[in-house]
């Protein structure tokens, strides 16, 4: 292992030597000491330049011997140029502070989004901020992910309530959620509207709708990396907001005050989140939900971050997320918590950039459904790894390794009427490389995973590959493509009208079974996918841009839990082996112009399951959807923001009922007296799944907001909103037996008031 960690030192140095000379270093914001990801670094005496990323560090290798000045830049910070030395084979140090300044809606600046376009490939994949965030009509007051991600195309929600999302056929086990490294199992709460993540404590979210590069791994669908603020290094700082949805709050403390010149720093971030709606709803929204919206949850967040003067950095990280949604027909609960940390290091004299992270987190969920047997999952992982990056001329190498290790278990109760519970344990190992090289009209990065999985004793080889192509400045044309695995299955049942479940287990070690009843010896059992995206990036004019992004996903092996096994089936494996493709084109434009603002997406989508027995739409194939965003900041402070949303989507597919019987267990045997005992009501479901289709959903909503600033960083902000304001019925849950309706959320007006310091 010794060995290991010296050529990987190596590695990270053998271009020093190579190059002329190298300046690197941090930018920060001088207000509070918080990381700049995405300021743009330009060398004025040369062609080289780049941005920072998400720590705000950067480096350029590769300058000639002598002075150069250095630019840094970024959309409402004042911009700074700096003399430095180049001397031969060595590195020069920067720490730079950016002061913020009044943003001028009048000019368009040119930030390090802009700079990232022409030298990353960036295709499928979309990178969000708080301010972006902020920018869309929030729902009851409360700007979040969980409302912002329906927004980017390939991207859909199953419902407002009781919703998960669905990346170009991903579901939820498929997709990757991180915060700061650490696994997230369910990042959303039953009440489809918020997240687990708290808005003021976010720094960037990226978000891989496909073709995700080789550090990530252990998902055969998409990636949502949400990386979170040190804390304010300076000042005490924080927000206090309470809406009828929600109140929050958040608190951040210098340990050890910022001083820029050099020296040891620390910080301490806290944030809680509390919903109260299935109380609150009784007094503001009585109408609703049959006099409540049984929705609640609780959301608690910290983060201790200490820095050294050379840029050195190690973060703990924890949180416990807790949600309860409690409907006449089904009780569902879940709680996860979990606590890692990182250490980022940038030696001195050294041309490499590491950073080591741990982390251990557990979630559990149960289920007690009206007519069903009660469902429950929980699973706990751990992750050890090692992540690296050596920069060099107009591009960079990153390498790395992980452990990782899961126990899951689940308990649901079949269509026999048996309890059974599948405990499953593993531990997986993976290595990846990846090549980053951009040049004036061609962007390539080209890698590849190995991933070992304990489990099912399986290795799994995944090339990756990401390009692009600059035509011009205005117009650039990109491809991806990649292999990819995972473990994880989905515990979700194609029978649920509506996704209040989000469990999960791990990949059998013994063969599936087919629809038919067939048994499947795969060689390597695992879930496994592979994709090809194409896509045309074009500037149609100073301030219009279009992404058009056309795509195919082929998942070849997926595994689900046999729930019509046991006892009385023809073949009793508890799991059953599909098929997937999901096909479609994605379509974003942006216009913004002083303080107007237009954003549209449209998703053309297919999504189709093989079980070989038939070929069916799964519950999340929606074929159309459609988001048109308009907001507008105006006033002499442009202290004043409207903003309006409207969303349409075609109607989900269902499994139909067709007719009722009497289940009797007959626990007596053949003495069980069946005249008098009172069985079960069973159902019988059409035998072609998901033949039916809901009806289509659309909604509308609206906000206007005002901010009033005071002395000393103090504000009040005062937000009215509307959501769903022409009341659509959008159809929540359809109970088979009872044949009620439930629907989703009716007009919700909100007033929201939030007080920072």
């Amino acid at each position: 292992m010794k060995k290991f960690f010296t050529l990987l030192l190596i590695l990270g140095s053998v271009g020093l030597f190579a190059q002329k000379g190298i300046v690197k270093g941090f930018v920060y914001d001088k207000a509070n000491g918080e990381p700049v990801p995405f300021a743009s670094i330009q060398i004025d005496s040369s062609d080289l330049g780049g941005s920072t990323d998400d720590q705000g560090y950067f480096s350029i290798p590769g300058l000639a011997v002598g002075t150069h000045t250095v630019r840094i830049s970024f959309l409402g910070y004042e911009i700074q140029t700096l003399s430095v030395e180049i001397k031969k084979n060595q590195i020069s140090n920067l720490k730079v502070f950016l002061a913020t300044k009044s943003v001028d809606l009048n000019v368009v600046e040119i930030s390090g989004e802009k700079q990232k376009n022409l030298t990353e490939s960036r295709v499928s994949v979309t990178s969000i901020t708080p301010m972006e965030m902020k920018r869309m009509p929030t729902i009851g007051g409360e700007a979040d992910i969980a409302q912002y991600l329906q927004l980017i195309p390939g991207i859909i929600s199953t419902g407002d309530a009781g919703g998960q999302i669905v990346i170009r056929g991903a579901t939820t086990s498929q997709t990757q959620f991180l915060l700061d490294g650490i696994p997230i199992y369910n990042s959303f709460h039953s009440i489809g509207l918020f997240s687990v993540f708290e808005t003021d404590v976010i720094k960037n979210v990226d978000v891989y709708t496909g073709g995700f590069p080789a550090q990530y791994g252990t998902r055969t669908g998409a990636v949502i990396d949400v990386s979170t603020r040190d804390g304010n290094r300076k000042d005490v700082s924080g927000d206090i907001g309470v809406s009828p949805f929600t109140a929050h709050a958040l608190l951040e403390i210098p340990i050890i005050k910022l001083k820029e010149d050099n020296g040891t720093n620390a910080s301490l971030i806290l944030s809680t989140k509390d919903s109260y709606l299935d109380q609150s709803s009784k007094i503001f929204y009585p109408y609703a939900g049959k006099g409540n919206l049984p929705y609640s949850f609780y959301d608690v967040y910290g983060k201790f971050s200490l820095s050294t003067g050379t840029g050195n950095k190690l973060s703990i990280s924890g949180f416990n997320f807790r949600d309860n949604a409690n409907f006449a027909a089904a009780d569902a609960r879940w709680n996860t918590f979990g606590v890692g940390g990182n250490f980022l290091a940038a030696p001195k004299n050294s041309n490499i950039y590491f950073n080591t992270h741990v982390s251990y987190s557990q979630y559990a969920i149960s289920l007690d459904e009206q007519n069903m047997g009660p469902r429950s999952s929980s699973i706990g992982a751990f992750d050890i790894g090692m992540d690296f990056t050596s920069y060099f001329g107009n591009g960079d190498l990153k390498y790395g390794l992980d452990v990782e290790g899961t126990k899951t278990n689940y308990t649901f109760t079949n269509s026999s009427g048996e309890l059974v519970a599948q405990p499953e344990s593993s531990t997986d190992l993976s290595v990846y490389l990846m090549y980053h090289k951009y040049w004036k009209r061609f962007v390539i990065d080209v890698g590849a995973r190995m991933e070992y999985y304990g489990v099912i004793g399986a290795v799994s080889p995944e090339p990756r590959l990401n390009m692009k192509v600059n035509v011009t400045d205005r117009i650039r044309l990109k491809f991806a493509s990649g292999l990819y695995s995972q473990d994880l299955m989905t515990t979700k049942n194609n029978q649920d009208v509506v996704d209040l479940f989000a469990g999960f287990l791990t990949a059998p070690n013994e063969a599936p079974v087919d629809g038919n009843g067939a048994t499947h010896n795969i060689p390597r059992n695992m879930q496994r996918s592979v994709d090809a995206i194409f896509g045309v990036e074009a500037d149609l004019a100073k301030n219009l841009s279009i992404n058009v992004e056309p795509y195919y996903k082929y998942f070849w092996h997926l595994f689900d839990l046999n729930y019509t096994g046991g006892a009385n089936a023809v073949n009793p494996s508890d799991y059953i082996i599909q098929r997937g493709v999901s096909y479609g084109l994605d379509i974003v434009m942006k216009y913004q112009y002083k303080g107007l603002f237009l954003y549209g997406t449209y998703s053309l989508a297919y999504n189709t399951i093989n079980n070989f027995q038939q070929i069916y739409n799964p519950y999340y194939d929606r074929r159309h959807n459609v988001n048109l965003v308009i907001a507008y900041t105006f006033g002499k402070k442009h202290d004043w923001e409207v903003s309006g949303r409207w969303n349409f989507g075609s109607g989900f597919p269902f499994t139909q009922t067709q007719s009722f019987y009497e289940s009797n267990p007959f626990s007596g045997g053949i003495s069980t007296n069946y005249t008098g005992t009172n069985g079960n009501l069973g159902i019988i479901y059409a035998a072609h799944l998901d033949g039916g289709r809901l009806p289509a959903y659309h909604r509308l909503d609206l906000e206007i907001k005002k901010t009033f600033s005071f002395k000393k960083r103090l504000k009040l902000e005062i937000n009215a909103s509307a959501s769903n304001v022409y009341d659509r019925q959008n159809i929540f849950y359809f109970n088979p037996i009872t044949y009620n309706r439930v629907n989703q959320m009716p007009i919700l007006p909100s007033i929201a008031v939030v007080f920072s310091f």
